[in-house]
């Protein structure tokens, strides 16, 4: 039993539990297992991540302060890499993960106590000062310290003979050295007697005439040789370091990142088969080897050791390698990249003559996303929020993650090199291209991060994302498109690999899927259900079998189809990786069975659950519509025109894009048109040229700004005070082209 420091009532350890979120805590554990929830913790900026921040709560445990946790945004933060800041802990999951929550109060005195946790003991700052000067103590003592090679036992002290006199024996030794000091002269004249001898006689060894300290001059050098050089470690591939933890080695190599801890700065080196943390050490927060920068070819020499179940080398030596030594090691790099980056053959999802069409676009689209894994580049994977998108961008993220958690030691790595950002629309604007920028500067300045590939699935490939496109390669992001939709001509001049098959009927989610899978083959049982759920109608046999194969029938696949559909509304920015996951694969044994509240079987699938609630929507808003579609017929064709102005929920699900499809879906007319405020949704039976629909518009339409804004949705967009003008000739121009 003790007492509370604050309020001294009787408590387990020095804290009572009504008072223990007003003391921080120094954490001095190694496993997440040991924080405790709710408390305050004192810790120091790992790095930033576009989701949030990594802080070091001890040189074993990270924990994430999620950017929902903050206050304000997190480009707002004046953090840097080594600052203490105050969190507390909100969660410790059972992954091990740890998650934070910020604190308003960051400085040690706005709390009421400090306290250390050494793993899951309490101790008072005193007590642990106390225990220093003890160890100190028994140091000063003749014990061993870290890194040095004292005595075990203390040197004794010279002997006297009481009155303060040296003893005889010490006496003795003074003469015999001053006899030695002496002798050397008496050699002196020697030489001159030894340069007259024949030069073979020089070659024989000089004997020493015996006597005093000459005899143990000789026998101390018999007994204790010259110190030798010391042998060079062995130079190892990274790759094989798991078989050398406790081996002094050889690394040579790239540097690809660099970071500054509370503790040590960490290089992240990558030779050709693989990349490793290796710390080095000289103050704790002060950067060690200040010359050496990312990009940088360097020898680094260090013992392997294993820190939080992850192997690191513990640094001694780092150079930076010049001339030959560094051509050949880039030379090394190369061809090792090469030789691992390229797939030999695609490997396809299913039997699909579009796509396998697509081979070689296939293969450049997989050799540039495993090269960014090997190089340590981050990967940006931008789709459009739909349920076709989230499936093209969720089979990329299944295939690219299991290669960035092989490749990179640290545990959080996935979320440092690979992030998925839904698109709004699937026209990638300036607008998008100035976020995917900004955030990426900030991440080369902040953590010496490699500039992105950016990977755009079923967005970007029309003229309307050109200037994005140019905006990321004028700063150097590597730029790849893979769109099932025809693309225009002036996408190839402005992406690095274009993806394009010309074939109809394809999904871009069936196209990514294939694509996922020669990058990474192992993932095609985990993902072959995809391509089928890409589809809202006219599914090809190939993929429904494919999804049946891997335990999905038609059912299983419409619930997941509206689902993400969905799901994908719904805060359309953010990526949901968890959510998805659970809805996808069934990640969470809350996914296997929801056992939701309310009328909701306990036996029903998350995806069923939230599928009902799409259904439920969806009908409710498509009654609603109907009842209030205008119908007309223009030289034979049906034309049905809804005011989604009026007579839908703007601010709620579904989505006037999504309601438009499946308003034509359920319809008999061939022609449906919805107009809001200020642009129009296009859906009919014919392949539709939108952009010389918007053109024939505009022409019969003057001033009223009329443009086509998005062509993979049918969307055109024009002045409001002209909508009537608008509507008008927009039926016009798209009864034109059913001739």
């Amino acid at each position: 039993m003790g007492n509370c420091i604050i309020c001294g009532a009787d408590t387990e350890g020095h804290i009572c539990q009504s008072h223990e979120e007003d003391v921080v805590f120094e954490f001095r554990g190694d496993s997440p297992d040991q924080l405790v929830e709710n408390r305050f913790y004192r810790g120091v900026v790992d790095g930033y991540a576009d989701f949030g921040v990594f802080v070091d709560l001890s040189p074993n445990v990270t924990g994430l302060l999620h950017r929902s946790e903050l206050d304000g945004r997190l480009e707002s933060l004046e953090w840097e890499a080594g600052d203490a800041v105050f969190v507390q802990v909100k969660n410790v999951r059972d992954n091990g993960n740890v998650d934070l929550t910020s604190s308003i109060r960051q400085a040690d005195r706005e709390f009421r106590g400090t306290l250390i946790q050494e793993g899951t003991e309490e101790l008072l700052p005193e007590e642990d000062e106390s225990d220093d000067e003890t160890e100190e103590v028994e140091e000063g003592n003749g014990r061993k310290r870290d890194g040095e090679a004292t005595s075990e036992e203390p040197t004794p002290a010279p002997e006297t003979d009481g009155s303060g006199a040296e003893t005889a024996a010490e006496e003795e030794a003074e003469t015999e050295a001053a006899e030695t000091e002496s002798e050397p002269a008496e050699t002196e004249s020697e030489p001159a007697e030894t340069q007259s001898e024949p030069a073979e006689t020089q070659t024989q060894p000089v004997e020493t005439t015996t006597g005093g300290a000459s005899d143990a001059a000789e026998a101390d050098t018999e007994e204790t040789p010259a110190a030798a050089e010391p042998e060079e470690p062995t130079r190892r591939d990274i790759g094989e370091l798991s078989d050398r933890v406790g081996e002094e080695v050889r690394i040579e190599g790239e540097v690809v990142s660099a970071r500054q801890t509370g503790g040590p700065t960490v290089f992240e080196l990558r030779d050709e088969t693989g990349v490793v943390d290796c710390a080095a050490f000289v103050e704790a927060g002060v950067r060690a080897y200040p010359e050496i920068e990312v990009g940088d070819i360097v020898r680094l020499d260090g013992e392997v050791e294993v820190r939080r179940e992850e192997l690191q080398v513990e640094t001694e030596a780092l150079v930076e390698l010049e001339g030959e030594e560094r051509e050949t090691v880039e030379r090394r790099l190369a061809e090792a990249m090469t030789e691992r980056a390229r797939p030999d053959d695609p490997t396809l999802v299913a039997d699909d003559d579009a796509v396998a069409a697509a081979d070689e676009g296939l293969l450049d689209a997989a050799e540039a996303i495993r090269r960014a894994v090997f190089e340590s580049r981050p990967i940006v994977v931008r789709h459009a929020a739909t349920a076709d998108g989230y499936v093209a961008g969720v089979a990329l993220e299944r295939a690219i993650l299991p290669m960035v958690r092989e490749e990179h030691a640290e545990s959080d790595a996935e979320y440092h090199y690979v992030n998925r950002r839904p698109l709004e629309e699937s026209v990638y604007e300036m607008n998008d291209a100035t976020n995917d920028v900004t955030s990426m500067l900030q991440d080369r300045d902040r953590h010496d991060e490699k500039l992105p590939l950016v990977v755009l699935a079923g967005t970007a490939s029309t003229a309307e994302s050109e200037d994005g496109l140019e905006m990321l390669g004028i700063y150097g992001a590597e730029r790849v498109v893979v769109d099932a939709a025809p693309a225009d001509t002036e996408i190839a001049d402005v992406s690095d690999v274009l993806v394009n098959p010309d074939a109809d009927g394809l999904s871009t989610g069936a196209l990514a899927s294939s694509l996922a899978t020669t990058v990474s083959p192992d993932v095609r049982e985990e993902i072959a259900h995809l391509p089928a759920v890409s589809y809202w109608e006219d599914t090809p046999d190939a993929y429904l079998d494919a999804a049946r194969e891997a335990g999905f029938d038609e059912e299983a696949v419409t619930e997941l189809r509206e689902a993400i559909a969905l799901e994908a509304y719904y805060q359309s920015y953010d990526e949901k990786r968890e959510l998805i996951g659970d809805l996808l694969f069934g990640e969470s044994p809350e996914a296997v069975a929801a056992g939701a509240p309310g009328d909701v079987a306990e036996s029903e699938t998350l995806a069923g659950h939230i599928a009902t609630q799409f259904r439920e929507k969806m009908d409710t808003e498509v009654e609603t519509a109907e009842a209030n579609i205008e119908r007309s017929e223009s030289e034979g064709v049906e034309v049905a025109v809804l005011d989604t102005e009026e007579y839908t929920h703007k601010y709620d699900f579904p989505p006037s894009s999504l309601l438009l499809d499946e308003l034509h879906r359920r319809g008999d007319a061939d022609v449906t048109i919805g107009i809001a405020m200020d642009e129009l949704w296009v859906r009919a039976d014919t392949d539709v040229d939108l952009r010389e629909v918007a053109r024939e518009a505009a022409a019969n339409a003057a001033n009223a700004g009329v443009s086509a804004a998005g062509l993979r949705e049918g969307r055109i967009e024009f002045l409001s005070g002209a909508r009537d003008e608008v509507e008008i000739a927009v039926v016009g121009a798209v009864v034109e082209q059913f001739d």
